[in-house]
Order: structure tokens, then sequence, then C-alpha cells
């Protein structure tokens, strides 16, 4: 893989340039097929489901060597707990250690987290192509509170969220998360590590959402299963395609829906298509746009 990103000495931004998404938005159907990934995930319930999902929209794209490698699930955690699984028992860092992976995904919560660059150093000794993906997911609780213990029974009423407000909050976010992988990339004299701006695509769902622009989701809870924000099925693909286009660094858009529409049985199939569309529309613009998802603005994947 060639790490061709110019994001290193970037400033940060992230404005959604829809001008250049609309000029250089290719569906995925006007592309070549590319080789398939292989890859290994690292995370809690806001992340996991990403794995399964991208390899379905792989093979939906065409691409039948897509590879699962591995994944390490812990509820609520940050990456570093994923590090300190004994030896033994860290898949992880074996499969690193044999080279067999393309792209580590990750996500953590709030920073500090030296677990991220824990493994990138490993990863990279082993494999110098190595990519690792940081996700920047939505805010829990629809609020910017890096704090532990998490907040999970917080009561939070997602209608009543001020969207302005959680824009900015997640702007805040993010700007912890890219100060991060800026400097890991930095210091392993690479840009091994890219973003993968869920929050960002996610802002801007709920905002469809709310100028009543998004087909069958009638409200904000639409999205959400619970206060503390675990994603239901228009979320989570969301967050797919966001990843499935940093790594293929290609448009989803045009793509069939993936099994996971299936459980929206209250939504025509009409509108399960448009919403599909929608979803891979806000994926691509949120991470074609973004200065350090491995793509530059304006350009096909």
């Amino acid at each position: 893989m060639k790490n061709t990103s110019p994001f290193l000495a970037l400033p940060l931004t992230i404005s959604l340039l829809s001008a250049a998404v609309a000029s250089s938005t290719a569906t995925a159907a006007d592309e070549s097929v590319p080789a398939g990934q292989r890859i290994f995930t690292c995370g809690h319930s806001f992340h996991v489901f990403t794995y399964q999902q991208v390899a379905e929209i792989a093979r939906l794209a065409g691409i039948t060597d897509h590879q699962l490698v591995g994944i390490s699930s812990i509820g609520g955690s940050r990456v570093i707990q994923h590090w300190k699984v004994p030896d033994e028992k860290n898949a992880a860092k074996a499969a690193l250690r044999a080279g067999k992976v393309d792209f580590l995904t990750l996500s953590p919560i709030w920073l500090p987290d030296e677990g991220i660059e824990n493994f990138v150093k490993l990863g990279l000794a082993h494999q110098p192509d190595l990519r690792v993906t940081v996700q920047e997911y939505w805010l829990p609780n629809d609020e910017y509170v890096p704090v532990y213990p998490l907040q999970t029974k917080k009561p939070t009423d997602h209608n009543a969220t001020d969207l302005a407000k959680l824009r900015a909050d997640n702007a805040r976010y993010a700007k912890d998360i890219e100060d991060l992988v800026r400097g890991i990339n930095q210091r392993a004299g690479k840009n091994a590590v890219v973003v993968v701006p869920v929050g960002l695509a996610a802002s801007a769902l709920r905002e469809k959402i709310a100028a009543g622009e998004a087909p069958g989701l009638k409200d904000q809870w639409s999205l959400f299963r619970d206060p503390w924000g675990h994603a239901l099925a228009p979320l989570q693909m969301l967050s797919s395609y966001c990843h499935f286009a940093v790594i293929y660094r290609r448009s989803p858009v045009g793509l069939p829906r993936p099994s996971a529409f299936k459980s929206l049985t209250h939504m025509s199939q009409a509108d399960q298509e448009k919403l599909n569309h929608l979803l891979q529309e806000l994926a691509w613009e949120a991470v074609s746009t973004h200065p350090m998802t491995g793509l530059t603005s304006g350009t096909k994947p």
C-alpha cells in the first residue's frame, strides 16, 4: 500500500467542502475493483460492528479477497486495554508481529490513550506499509465530557440536543484525536495513522433528520438504542461506510443495501433505498474532504 497522504503538516480543519465533493464523487460502480485488505479490529461497542459490516460492503463492491484477520472486543475500552491483554492471549499483537495485517482499526474513547502509539510502533516494525485507522466517533450523551468513569447512565434526550452545539463539541473532540494522530505520524516519520471522521458524518446525518431530509428516520432516536448513544442500524452503517471509504479510498455511493437494513422492518423498501444512498453520500463527503483520512480533497479513491 502506497502512503501518499500529505497531511503531516496540514492544519486542522473539519469544514465540509461540499463543492469539491460534488465535482469529484464517483459511484462505486465507476471504479475498478481494488485488492482486498487484511483487517484486525480492536474496539468497543461503538466500533466493533464495523468489522463484519465493512467486510460485507467490500463483497458488495466486488472485493472478494477482503480478509478478516481478527477482532479484540472489550466493552467501554480504551485502546491501551487491548494492548495490555497478556501476550499469550493477545491476538492483535500476534497478527501484527506476523505481518498479517494491512489495516488495524482502533477506536479510543477519551484521551490520552498510549495504546494507539504502542500498536503503531509494533505494527510498523513488522509491516512497514501498515495503516492504522483511528475512529472519531459520535459523542456519547451528545456532549463533550471527557471523564472516567464513563457516564453511561446519564439521562439524555437525543431529540432535545442542540445540534449546533453538538457539532462544536464534536470539533473539540476531533481536535484531540487529530493532534494525537499528527504527533504519532511525525514521530513515525510517515502517515501510518489515518482518521475516520464518523462523528462529522453523524452530525451531518442528525442535521438531515432535523430538516426532514433523512428518508425513514423520523427523529434523532432513530439512530440510538439508549441515552449513552449505542448505535442502531442507520448509524452503524454510516460508520461502516466511513471505514470502507478510508480503507479502500473509494466512494461507497451506488452500492446495494447491506443486510443490516433488514432490521428496519418499519421502513418501506423505497425509503431504505433512499436512506442507504444518503448514508453513502454523507460518509463519502466526510471522508473525502477531511485532511487526515489519507485522501486529499477532490481526489478520487
